[in-house]
């Protein structure tokens, strides 16, 4: 799976733990919301735009759409910031609004049935394309000479899944080899610890503290303090720990033993909607929470948690409504779900899309495409996470792209692909995991120790990836809306590009190398998101306090940031 999961997936594996950390210091609680020039942190400089530049000024709420994995409703920093849908009375079984999506309070989870089961695990589409093309070719590929133009296009792609599923077997396996161990010392290990600490839930923070005074102890905290380190959450604790452990774990074994198997069908079993039709819209049920929600419920809190609330954390948007879509599995998601759920955001009046996931294939482009031009019609900004394999994303395929038809010349204009940054003390300015492309990628935002809300009413934590960089840049685009409602999602994104913290021309680590390059090889911009000077921009083009027509606002007056 080279989806953009729960902390790092690509790019920071456990073979490369010990030697990734030596460098890592500690950065604060919120630092990817700090200055550079007050606090010492090349955060998004966000607190200061607010104090010293939004402060009295009106704004009006913008809802942002997080296609994710679910989210916590009850959450205690994120239950005043959840979209509720206003044409629709909560629990009737009724479609009062005539959307086709019954008792979508919140939004709505396109990985669900009628009967209420929710699709939670899923297989890879490299392995979906693969065995689906096997069955029609078998194994012995035919002529070039005998074949239609589409049927040589299918045994390419053919070709390249089969390669794909091959080499990401093999380096899963090693990866379920290295984990088996402590995997299956988990229990024990935490049962251990639960005893000698006299605490049934622990942090990595305590477990560091705790003195082992027998072997069983010092071999129970050896091996979770393994995965604490590992999965750089020292201040989780011990039960969400084993959760994600388990999550990647299963992962992984899963693209182990896609080379060997066909997969099981998971989401056909559960939604049972005719998935070669993408006008059979009308599926899924309206539990967004499900029982995946870790992901988006990090993600919810980084763009919109309540402000200034003395609990928690901060998001980086004030007045803002997170509408909940879940379309994305533990496993690569359906090019369909993704399409209809861009599709309910537009509909139902989301101004921005936050997606953090992404994979290597995508046989039904086209409906995304659709669904992309769908939105850009309707002025609708997509923020998509770049992903976190450490790979030039110019030569190596991440989709969903904004590229229609994979026509690099042919680009949507609203849309913005993210890179993760990080911080000196947090191991450098660029995140060791996460893609890059001087032409693909737009910005970096901070992706690395992102603390955040974490399901179970009032839980937070550290995780990190590009999918934490991109809600950052989501968050900053709602903000943005929200002080300044008359810029357009295209203005919007030329400001945020065009008011990044200027690292063009500084020295910094290619992701996944020991390489120096300047951060302009690493993106459009070469830049990091700043919020102060894109408030500041922002200021020069629109009057918060009195709307305009679009056409006051000409792109003349802001140089283009396009290449390629």
């Amino acid at each position: 799976m080279k989806k953009t999961s729960l902390i790092v997936v690509g790019g920071m594996l456990f073979f490369n733990v010990a030697s990734s950390q030596t460098a890592v210091k500690d950065v604060p609680y919120g630092w990817h919301l700090m200055s550079k020039q007050k606090d010492g942190y090349y955060g998004i400089d966000v607190e200061r735009a607010y104090t010293e530049l939004l402060k009295g000024k009106k704004s009006t709420p913008v809802i942002v759409a997080v296609i994710d994995s679910g989210v916590d409703t009850t959450h205690e920093d994120l239950k005043k910031v959840l979209w509720h849908n206003p044409k629709e009375i909560p629990g009737n079984g009724i479609d009062d609004d005539n959307n086709g999506y019954v008792d979508d309070i919140y939004g709505w989870n396109f990985l669900g049935g009628k009967d209420g089961r929710n699709v939670n695990k899923d297989s890879y589409e490299a392995a979906r394309v693969y065995y689906k093309l096997k069955k029609k070719y078998g194994d012995k590929i035919p002529a070039d000479s005998t074949l239609t133009p589409e049927q040589k296009n299918e045994i390419a792609l053919y070709k390249m899944v089969k390669s794909r599923i091959e080499g990401d077997a093999k380096e899963a396996s090693l990866n379920v080899m290295f984990l088996k161990n402590i995997v299956e010392k988990m229990p024990w290990a935490d049962s251990i610890l639960q005893g000698a600490m006299k605490k049934q839930e622990y942090t990595g923070d305590d477990l560091a503290q705790f003195k082992p005074m027998s072997t069983d102890e010092s071999k129970a905290k050896s091996t979770l303090s393994a995965l604490f380190l590992g999965f750089q959450v020292n201040e989780m604790t011990n039960k969400k720990l084993i959760e994600i452990t388990n999550d990647f774990y299963g992962g992984e074994k899963a693209k182990a033993d896609a080379a060997l198997k066909e997969p099981e069908d998971y989401r056909g079993e559960i939604v049972k909607d005719n998935y070669d039709d993408i006008n059979d819209r009308f599926y899924g049920n309206n539990d967004v929470m499900a029982g995946t929600p870790m992901h988006g419920t990090h993600v919810a809190g980084i763009i919109g948690a309540v402000r200034n609330n003395g609990i928690g954390m901060n998001g980086v948007a004030d007045n803002v409504r997170i509408m909940m879509i879940r379309a994305v599995p533990d496993g690569d998601e359906h090019d369909k779900d993704i399409a209809n759920a861009i599709r309910y955001a537009v509909d139902n009046g989301a101004r921005v899309v936050n997606m953090s996931f992404g994979k290597s294939i995508s046989p039904q482009k086209n409906w995304v495409d659709d669904a992309v031009k769908y939105a850009e019609s309707k002025g609708v900004l997509l923020v998509h996470a770049a992903g976190n394999d450490a790979k030039d994303v110019d030569v190596n395929d991440n989709f969903p792209n904004n590229y229609y038809n994979n026509d690099t010349t042919t680009k949507a204009t609203n849309w913005i692909t993210v890179g993760a940054s990080g911080d000196p003390a947090a191991g450098g300015l660029t995140a060791s995991f996460s893609n890059y492309g001087k032409r693909s990628v737009d910005v970096f935002a901070p992706g690395v120790k992102i603390y955040s809300t974490l399901p179970g009413g009032n839980d937070y934590g550290n995780l990190q990836g590009t999918s934490m960089a991109s809600p950052v840049v989501a968050g900053m685009a709602a903000l943005l809306m929200s002080y300044f409602p008359d810029l357009t999602a295209e203005q919007v994104k030329t400001v945020i590009e065009q008011s990044t913290t200027k690292t063009a021309d500084l020295k910094v680590k290619k992701p996944g190398t020991d390489e120096d390059v300047n951060m302009s090889e690493l993106s459009t911009t070469g830049g990091i998101i700043n919020a102060y000077a894109a408030v500041k921009l922002a200021e020069t083009l629109s009057s918060p306090q009195k709307k305009q027509p679009e056409t006051v606002l000409p792109k003349a007056k802001m140089k283009s940031t396009k290449k390629g």
